[in-house]
């Protein structure tokens, strides 16, 4: 099974941590070991009080010591270790999901533009959590009973107080608990949405210099960031107070073992070694979870990062899986297609549209703004599903088809042009293995082929992030050259000449006579009456409708007529 979830009530980031079980079971074998150790020191002190300094034996004295640094020689060893293993963890972690997460992320801007690339930042949100002490003091917390209980050997006096303080501390760690979890993880959706606000005005930096309206923008933006600093504010306080009122109760019990432990040998009920013995133990005891709640606000946060990847990790597939088919003709047959946003409260922007296309003809799709013919052209190469209805190349859903195959059968240029950082050959690859043959074949076909070779570095030219390096004219054609890259059996150019000037709009009616000369199927989205001329049949879109469909010199005869009848129609009479 391929995707990143499946239709079963699981999930891949659960499967993940299931198969983490022998990492855990490594760091609490470790964590057995290292705490067992940690008896070390107080069994140190209580044998220099208890027989060294009673029995002035330096051969006793010199034996201990020789042995409890051969054990913290041993705990340091285990708690490098288990932070080794912990790291490997988490790296494994990311390796495992991360990929997953890419594609979904991506896929996601397709459907909704909501929680998306923010799932890598929970993952690395988890991935820290899991190096972090905060992890370490969950598998420490069950020794808090062990050391308790070695309290209640030494004396029940000093277990009992244990006791009391582990409860009180316990009580302050789900008080936290309650006051802290709100405002963190209303903070980081308050976060996500802020960043979602900065990415989105980054991409108009030019619009926003050109015309002075960076106050304004900035100012929206701000007040999403300052709802997020007042959350975290909220929550930083609350961690502060219950941290201090943790650390006073932790040394205050240090403190009252040590007098209570006095008094205890005042009256000849323990000795100065179980005093300072208890002492040591009673802090190792309430250590772990002081430490817990020290870090609970990470706690938190990585809890709500788990749930939201567990979430977004057990949507429906983005797209069925399908086994790989025999390269395509050129065929397309588009099935009453249906198709509204996300939201699917608004009306339809495709209604029942339905055409054919044998191998090698050509399509103008024109009509109104707004008609839905990039929408269409999205679904003509299988990038979003439609809500009804199939659009099919050669008799397969193109939809449905191997994405990492349909790429050598489909070109697309789409309206709003994206570039990736990296040189020339690498962006029309498609970022893949760079084949020099055809790179130059498809530049050569798209007519940039000297263009880019005028550049400095010719095809190695670094272009930039999102090709700002370059003209909006060289951007057009060099991802026209990356949807002819192949060759592909079905081209679709979304207003491929808005940003062409004349020699580009001749080198594209060049472009498109050789791609009918070698029988690929091409639609072709346009306002301008000059790509209209080179084009077979003609669909004309209006409102979501085809409101007609043909061959090119029937649809502009008859639209010729209906523009002449509404002229006339306006005309005053005589």
């Amino acid at each position: 099974m391929t995707g990143f979830a499946s239709n079963v009530p699981d999930c891949r980031v659960c499967a993940a941590i299931r198969d983490c079980k022998y990492s855990i079971l490594f760091v609490g074998l470790f964590s057995f070991c290292e705490n067992l150790l940690m008896l070390a020191v107080p069994l140190y002190m209580l044998q220099i009080y208890d027989r060294v300094l009673t029995s002035n034996s330096t051969s006793t004295l010199l034996s201990l010591t020789f042995v409890t640094v051969m054990a913290l020689g041993a705990l340091s060893i285990l708690s490098l270790g288990r932070a080794r293993v912990l790291s490997s963890a988490s790296d494994w972690l990311d390796r495992r999901l991360s990929p997953g997460l890419f594609e979904r992320a991506i896929q996601s801007r397709l459907k909704s533009g909501g929680y998306g690339t923010e799932a890598l930042d929970d993952l690395g949100t988890v991935r820290s959590f899991v190096t972090s002490s905060g992890m370490s003091s969950f598998f420490d917390l069950p020794w808090t009973f062990v050391f308790i209980a070695v309290s209640y050997a030494l004396h029940p006096t000093f277990g009992h107080m244990a006791v009391m303080a582990a409860f009180l501390l316990v009580a302050i760690a789900l008080s936290g608990e309650w006051l802290s979890r709100t405002p963190v993880l209303m903070a980081n959706q308050a976060g996500m949405i802020a960043r979602r606000r900065l990415e989105a005005t980054a991409r108009n930096a030019e619009v926003i210099e050109a015309m002075g309206m960076m106050g304004p923008v900035q100012q929206k933006w701000a007040e999403f960031n300052n709802k997020k600093l007042e959350l975290q504010a909220i929550a930083q306080r609350r961690s502060l107070v219950f941290s201090a009122l943790s650390k006073f109760i932790r040394l205050a019990a240090q403190i009252m073992t040590l007098g209570v432990g006095a008094w205890l040998v005042l009256g000849s009920e323990a000795t100065g070694g179980v005093m300072i013995a208890a002492s040591i133990i009673l802090a190792r005891a309430l250590g772990p979870i002081e430490q817990t709640i020290g870090s609970w606000r990470s706690v938190v946060g990585a809890r709500g990062a788990l749930q939201r990847l567990k979430a977004f990790a057990l949507q429906h597939e983005y797209r069925p899986t399908a086994m790989p088919l025999p390269a395509p003709a050129g065929w397309v047959d588009v099935e009453q297609i249906v198709f509204r946003s996300s939201d699917n409260h608004s009306p339809p922007i495709l209604k029942g549209v339905g055409f054919q296309l044998e191998p090698g003809e050509s399509l103008a799709v024109i009509g109104p703004s707004g008609a839905g013919k990039t929408t269409l052209a999205r679904l003509l190469v299988g990038a979003v599903p439609p809500f009804s209805g199939v659009v099919r190349l050669d008799s397969a859903d193109t939809f449905s088809w191997d994405r990492s195959q349909i790429g050598d059968f489909v070109g697309y240029l789409p309206q709003d042009i994206e570039l990736f950082s990296g040189s020339i050959a690498e962006n029309i690859a498609r970022m893949g293995e760079v084949n020099s043959d055809k790179v130059i074949e498809a530049a050569n076909l798209a007519g940039v082929h000297d263009l880019i070779l005028r550049l400095p570095k010719g095809y190695d030219t670094e272009i930039g992030p999102d090709g700002q390096y370059l003209s909006g004219g060289y951007r057009q054609r060099i991802a026209l050259a990356r949807a002819l890259y192949g060759p592909p059996r079905l081209v679709v150019l979304d207003e491929p000449n808005s940003n062409l000037d004349g020699e580009g709009e001749a080198a594209l009616a060049q472009a498109l006579k050789a791609l009918k000369n070698a029988g690929v199927t091409v639609v072709v989205i346009t306002h301008k009456v000059n790509l209209v001329q080179n084009v077979d049949k003609i669909l004309f879109l209006r409102e979501g409708i085809v409101e007609r469909f043909g061959k090119r010199q029937e649809v502009l005869a008859n639209l010729m007529e209906k523009r002449k009848a509404a002229v006339a129609a306006l005309e005053p009479a005589e």
